[in-house]
């Protein structure tokens, strides 16, 4: 008999079962993989809440450590490399905890597409991070700690809550790229003059009545969008902005302009002036005269005075799941010019917009819940620019290379999953802005014959190389690939510009 009395029946499975837990997890596999590589894509998982062994990834000992004492050459758990990319992206995260200062190597955080509402003052610890999307989540502030980021070179904020923005946004030195779009800022702070580096700007729909004089000190801007604002004016010292090359300022309440044609502003911009000079009332002063010729779009169901002084068809920012019958007919007979549908959760393209073939040269379809394109849109030969973004598209319709005087197409975070087939055909493109999809690669021969084609986005990708031959679309003067998992070029080369991009892609063609 046993020297040892049983203190009741023994369950014999008992060291095999894990206690339930409502903590998310993350396959081992994925762990064990993201200590070999530095980077962990937890995109698209449903998460509520970063799992802790995520945080603890480089703290802890790896359980394979525990389980096997023979090790291959790939088993070496204690050569672990540190997490240095994280992707949480298009999950349901609500917070962030402060734990996130376990992984201090971090270069890029992605947490676009989430339910955040604020930020942990933790944050300002991971200081090697370089890249920090923030799009489409629900910020109202911006910690101060952010601004503490020495060598953050991208900061993605777009279509957030954002209000107002810390004086200490001025420290970012290092920052090249800065997208505060579609939030509700109605000032900058005066110190984002000291972003020196920046070269890419984008302030579009917002509440701005007017920008800083410091924006004359952004002497490397190359882009800059003020498009969907309040601007009554533009100060005089933008023509100081030497590197401008594309600026945008659509969709605003100009009514005088500055003197801005510098030499130094190239083709695209001009043309922009031409167009918000052929917007300018002739008589500005009777803008003052009551309130039916200042009447917003938000006051009044239909703006009927947009339509006929402007050309503007504007139905944005209603949320609605189509477009009212008394729109369309309040612009019937109207040469109308400008559509405006975004913000609104349409699944279609509205069939009656092709009332307006003959007339309209821009479209907006950006914020809605399009799935496909309809053929309808190619249909419209006087299509200028055409604006799809946030959208669920996953292809074009190959009917839209009769769109030949279609000069800029915007299709940030839809669904692509390749560069679209139609639009190598589109020869007189000159903005292709193809950001935050899927694309896995390009064509650079075929973009080759776009002999127009000045800017091109392709940034937060999943390009795995980049090739050579792109260094030789020499029409190319805004590139931007960052965010993308190819290993060439170095990050340090693609945060250069534009210019070193090209100049390296060049160097590595064979001869």
């Amino acid at each position: 008999m046993s020297r040892f009395k049983r203190a009741g029946p023994v369950d014999s499975l008992a060291g095999f079962r894990t206690e339930p837990t409502t903590e998310p997890t993350v396959p081992s596999g994925l762990l064990k993989a993201a200590r070999k590589s530095g980077q962990l894509n937890l995109s698209g998982r449903g998460l509520t809440q970063v799992p802790q062994d995520v945080y603890r990834l480089n703290v802890d000992t790896p359980e394979e450590a525990h389980q096997n004492v023979s090790f291959g050459t790939s088993d070496r758990w204690w050569e672990q490399a540190d997490l240095t990319k994280l992707l949480l992206s298009s999950n349901q995260l609500t917070q962030l905890s402060d734990d996130i200062r376990l992984l201090p190597a971090l270069t890029t955080l992605d947490l676009h597409d989430n339910q955040l509402r604020s930020l942990p003052s933790a944050l300002g610890e991971l200081q090697e991070l370089q890249q920090l999307r923030l799009n489409q989540n629900q910020l109202t502030s911006l910690p101060v700690e952010v601004c503490t980021l020495k060598n953050l070179c991208s900061i993605s904020l777009q279509q957030n809550l954002l209000e107002s923005l810390p004086e200490e946004l001025g420290q970012l030195e290092k920052l090249t790229q800065l997208d505060l779009s579609n939030n509700h800022l109605k000032g900058l702070p005066s110190s984002l003059g000291r972003l020196t580096r920046l070269q890419t700007l984008n302030l579009g729909h917002n509440k701005l009545s007017c920008l800083p004089d410091s924006l004359a000190q952004l002497t490397n801007v190359k882009l800059l969008d003020c498009s969907n604002n309040q601007l009554t004016d533009i100060p005089a010292s933008l023509s100081e902005m030497v590197a401008l090359e594309q600026l945008y300022l659509r969709h605003n309440q100009l009514r005088l302009l500055p003197k801005v044609l510098a030499p130094e502003l190239k083709k695209g911009t001009n043309e922009l002036l031409e167009y918000l000079r052929g917007r300018i009332t002739e008589d500005p002063e009777r803008a003052d005269e009551g309130p039916t010729a200042m009447t917003l779009p938000s006051q009044a169901r239909v703006n009927v005075h947009s339509i006929k002084t402007l050309k503007l068809l504007d139905y944005s920012e209603k949320q609605a799941a189509d477009i009212p019958d008394e729109v369309f007919d309040a612009a019937a007979d109207q040469s109308v010019t400008t559509v405006n549908f975004s913000k609104n959760q349409l699944i279609a393209i509205p069939p009656r917009l092709v009332e307006f073939l003959p007339s309209v040269s821009d479209i907006n379809l950006g914020f809605n819940r399009l799935t496909c394109c309809s053929p309808d849109i190619c249909k419209f030969l006087q299509l200028a620019h055409i604006n799809l973004r946030n959208n669920q598209l996953t292809d074009l319709p190959s009917e839209m290379k009769n769109l030949t005087k279609l000069c800029s197409i915007t299709l940030n975070q839809n669904r692509f999953k390749s560069f679209p087939e139609v639009l190598y055909q589109i020869v007189s493109l000159e903005t292709v802005l193809l950001g935050n999809n899927q694309v896995r690669e390009v064509d650079p021969r075929r973009l080759m014959k776009l002999d127009h084609l000045s800017t091109l986005d392709l940034s937060n990708n999943d390009l795995m190389n980049v090739p050579p031959e792109l260094g030789l679309c020499t029409s190319l003067r805004c590139l931007s690939l960052e965010g993308n998992p190819f290993r060439s070029p170095r990050a340090a080369i693609v945060a250069k510009g534009t210019d070193a991009v090209m100049e390296y892609l060049r160097s590595r063609i064979p001869t």
